[in-house]
């Protein structure tokens, strides 16, 4: 089972483990790139991968399953929304957010002496699969991207800004137990379209494509080695039952991001309080 860098996504990947360890399984977790695993799934190199979001790994996915390496393990039932965000207070300081032309009339109250007079978009980590810069030419913004070193130094920046009233505008996602923590909204960008991302033709600028926001509600799904079912039958049917809600998944970034747990400890903890939830997928 692969692990990535985020938490929610690494304390997922231990509570599965622990499911299939629950059924006579043998699990190894091996750290991945979020991107260079959907290679791996075609070689069987890892066996599952717990979320995929369509709006960053949506292109990656339907790219391998159409190598037929790889298969649809199902949805869960959560949906996501990964999008530029701000904290509630930034409303007072730039009128007419969540809009993005108002975001962008307000660029120079987001800039920093890294961006000199551009505001500053603050990105996940570099290896995250991202097109913020794409959109930023194509919607003509007046910001730059910065990024941050993790995930955690994206929530300390949260803090940071807050304490000293700062204005910031950064990648956030949901589910994420962030939205329970500090209060805020996603800028609006113009609707997303199929083929905006691929498409010049399509939005609002005709000569440049990734001119829209990203998906809302999008997909969270499994995606498994195509030989998994064949190899472990019983653990395929189990995977493809496994469906996590928004709540669910916070609730498992926030065990390590705001309890300070262990991914390891997180995922017992998890475990241990939701019997009722993952005992009837083992069947």
């Amino acid at each position: 089972i692969p692990t990535h860098n985020w938490s929610s996504q690494i304390v997922m990947s231990h509570v599965v483990g622990d499911i299939m360890k629950s059924m006579g399984y043998t699990v190894e977790y091996t750290e991945t790139d979020s991107n260079a695993v959907y290679d791996m799934l075609k070689t069987g190199e890892v066996s599952v991968e717990l979320e995929v979001w369509e709006g960053v790994f949506g292109k990656l996915f339907s790219a391998a399953l159409e190598s037929g390496d790889v298969v649809d393990a199902g949805s869960h039932q959560a949906t996501t929304r990964e999008e530029w965000w701000y904290p509630a207070y930034v409303e007072d300081m730039c009128p007419g957010l969540p809009d993005w032309e108002a975001l962008n009339s307000c660029a120079a109250k987001f800039a920093t002496s890294e961006t000199g007079g551009k505001g500053m978009f603050l990105a996940g980590p570099e290896d995250w699969p991202q097109h913020h810069v794409e959109r930023i030419k194509a919607l003509d913004l007046n910001f730059e991207m910065v990024h941050a070193a993790s995930a955690e130094a994206l929530w300390s920046a949260i803090d940071e800004a807050k304490a000293e009233g700062r204005a910031l505008v950064l990648q956030n996602w949901t589910p994420n137990f962030v939205e329970a923590v500090h209060p805020g909204k996603f800028v609006e960008f113009p609707p997303y379209q199929a083929g905006c991302n691929d498409d010049p033709s399509v939005g609002i600028n005709p000569d440049m494509a990734y001119d829209c926001g990203a998906p809302v509600d999008g997909y969270l799904k499994k995606a498994a080695w195509s030989g998994m079912a064949g190899k472990w039958p019983k653990a395929y049917q189990t995977l493809e039952q496994i469906s996590f809600t928004n709540a669910q998944i916070a609730e498992m970034a926030k065990l390590v991001d705001v309890d300070g747990m262990t991914a390891e400890d997180a995922a017992a903890a998890w475990l241990e309080a939701n019997r009722s939830v993952w005992t009837p997928w083992t069947q």
